[in-house]
């Protein structure tokens, strides 16, 4: 197939990339700043020569968006709405101008769309959208309104023969460095991969070979439109979440910290305490009722698959 990936110069575009390439398929990445073969420029922001790979292509995999590994300053989230809603309309654009569109359009959002809670998990059917939850920095509804307004720009595009799906994705888990696992580890190896705030709130996510497994289920089945979290079944509390992860890597210790300690440590680390504070209790409901099975569907499991990973890949001398 020819899959064209706008943004797919991060994390998560590395991860399906890679994945999408070893298979043999023709990928083709837009980005800012093209520096490999298979790599064309675009702005994100206006149609350009770039359209053309959209043209004539089967499957357009939009991840543009700016990193949310940084200060909720006003400036950042105003970045990340314009960056997501502007590349998610071009996207609409180039496609609706195609002669020949792909068949279909797999949009990124996210899973912070959902409400932060405690009581139930949040499926396609029943979650509970956020933005109005008490005693939540305010900060955190313009969270909501950005994925809102991803989806949204998705939702009205024109494209009568592409099939459009948005992927509520939960944090997606790989040994690739800068990634979020390697953060988390790094805090584990240092003894400082404790409860944080009690430990209480659930964390959501998702091994890179599921999310990937995903992405090619929804490609193929022209059932499924609209919105799909992409999470594996089995969400855990934090401080759950942290302890399989030290238990990986053989670390007994686990330092807690306070929610003012958080906000010292995502200051120093340019990130903001809404990633580790906020409860992301989601579920694959609409996943799961297709048939979709998961490869690494306990955290535990999971967690082992991936420390071993990065063992080996320090073994052959990769990344330190």
């Amino acid at each position: 197939m020819k899959i064209v990936i706008p943004g797919g110069t991060g994390q998560v575009g590395t991860v399906v990339n890679r994945a999408l390439t070893a298979q043999g398929h023709d990928v083709t990445i837009l980005t800012r700043h093209p520096k490999r073969p298979g790599e064309i420029r675009w702005d994100g922001e206006t149609v350009g020569p770039w359209a053309e790979a959209i043209d004539g292509s089967d499957v357009a995999i939009n991840l543009a968006g700016r990193s949310v590994s940084c200060r909720y300053t006003p400036a950042n989230l105003h970045a990340m709405m314009d960056s997501r809603v502007n590349s998610a309309r071009v996207v609409g654009e180039a496609i609706a101008t195609a002669v020949r569109p792909p068949r279909v359009w797999l949009q990124m959002s996210t899973a912070t769309v959902y409400a932060h809670r405690f009581d139930a998990p949040n499926d396609e059917a029943t979650g509970v959208l956020g933005g109005n939850e008490p005693d939540v920095p305010g900060y955190w509804a313009y969270s909501v309104e950005i994925a809102k307004a991803w989806e949204r720009e998705q939702e009205r595009a024109e494209t009568p023969h592409t099939r459009k799906v948005a992927l509520r994705s939960a944090m997606v888990m790989s040994p690739d460095r800068g990634g979020v696992f390697d953060v988390l580890l790094r805090l584990a190896r240092l003894g400082l991969g404790g409860p944080v705030a009690g430990g209480a709130q659930y964390v959501s996510w998702i091994h890179e070979v599921d999310f990937v497994r995903a992405v090619e289920f929804l490609t193929d089945h022209d059932d499924l439109t609209g919105p799909v979290n992409l999470a594996a079944p089995a969400p855990v509390p934090h401080r759950t979440f942290m302890r399989a992860l030290r238990t990986a890597w053989g670390m007994p210790v686990g330092l807690p910290a306070t929610k003012w300690m958080t906000e010292l440590g995502a200051f120093a680390l340019r990130s903001d305490t809404e990633l580790l504070l906020k409860s992301r209790r989601v579920v694959p409901g609409r996943l799961l009722e297709a048939g979709f099975t998961f490869d690494h569907g306990q955290w535990p499991e999971a967690a082992a698959d991936l420390v071993g990973r990065v063992r080996a890949t320090r073994r052959s001398g990769g990344f330190r």
